[in-house]
């Protein structure tokens, strides 16, 4: 799943392409509604797709942000502002192209769902293999609460005091740490991957319990995160399997990754071993990490 270093990538390489563009129309895919008439929602969520589409069509694309793993089209149509919002979910990825044709890995282009043509002729794809992803589109943040629930930017100068805070809570000191800084009102945008990184680093076990750490550590802990995240969009991001940017280019950061996969500890040269915390396979060095 792309990460906060993943989707900055691809916010960055939005910005200059879409920024100040509109939206002259919209086209779905069929099985977007496939998905309606089955009683679900893939994709495009809390709108009916008509309404979605009439939305956009004529909207100027103002400016786009990334907030933790989200990305944020601010639109303006008819001197209203709007607000779409995508989560790449998966396997979600955007495509800046003349044509479909143009994107050049098969698996992307079979599983195109939205493209936006904008007015310098220019089409904006989204494609989702797994069709985990989604999109709102909302007036504003209010519309949906979780966005709300967010912890702060973790570059914020706020972020570490509200890490902290947030760690102190019953409902977390005994939860492991892992699942913890994975939590996005805990962290924003720390996944699977750099949690792993970060706790490889700071040899502190996955699976131990957030009040079996000091805040001393914690600390030293919330800043190696942060560490590990600038590295990473520094680098690109990670290309672990389907993350592309809008060139459809892949990132370069998995080349630097010291636990996430291995097989064997860098440090120790030990085999590595997984648990299976809060639903996802976390890798860590049995002697290293405790």
């Amino acid at each position: 799943m792309p990460e906060l270093p993943e989707v900055e990538g691809v916010v960055n390489s939005l910005k200059p392409v879409a920024t100040g563009k509109t939206i002259e129309s919209v086209k779905l895919s069929a099985v977007l509604e496939v998905s309606r008439q089955a009683g679900k929602q893939a994709i495009v969520k809390g709108s009916e797709l008509k309404h979605f589409k009439q939305a956009l069509e004529n909207a100027q694309i103002t400016q786009i942000v990334r907030r933790s793993k989200y990305i944020y089209f601010h639109l303006l149509k008819d001197q209203q502002d709007l607000l779409l919002v995508n989560h790449l979910g998966m396997t979600g990825a955007w495509f800046y192209v003349q044509e479909t044709a143009d994107i050049t890995e098969d698996k992307f282009r079979k599983h195109i769902h939205v493209v936006l043509t904008l007015d310098d002729g220019m089409l904006l794809v989204y494609a989702d293999i797994r069709r985990f992803g989604e999109m709102r589109l909302l007036d504003s943040e209010d519309q949906f609460p979780p966005l709300l629930l967010m912890a702060p930017e973790p570059f914020a100068e706020s972020a570490l005091n509200h890490f902290i805070d947030m760690s102190s809570l019953s409902k977390y000191q005994n939860k492991s740490i892992k699942e913890t800084i994975m939590d996005g009102q805990v962290i924003s945008g720390c996944g699977n991957i750099y949690a792993t990184e970060a706790l490889f680093r700071m040899q502190i076990h996955p699976g131990r319990k957030v009040k079996r750490i000091s805040q001393k550590r914690l600390i030293l802990l919330f800043q190696t995160i942060v560490d590990v995240l600038n590295e990473s969009i520094s680098a690109g991001g990670s290309s672990i399997s389907d993350y592309r940017n809008i060139n459809g280019e892949a990132g370069a950061m998995q080349n630097r990754l010291s636990m996430y996969g291995k097989k064997q500890c860098p440090n120790c040269l030990i085999p590595t071993k997984q648990v299976v915390l809060g639903g996802r396979n976390s890798w860590y060095c049995p002697s290293c990490q405790r």
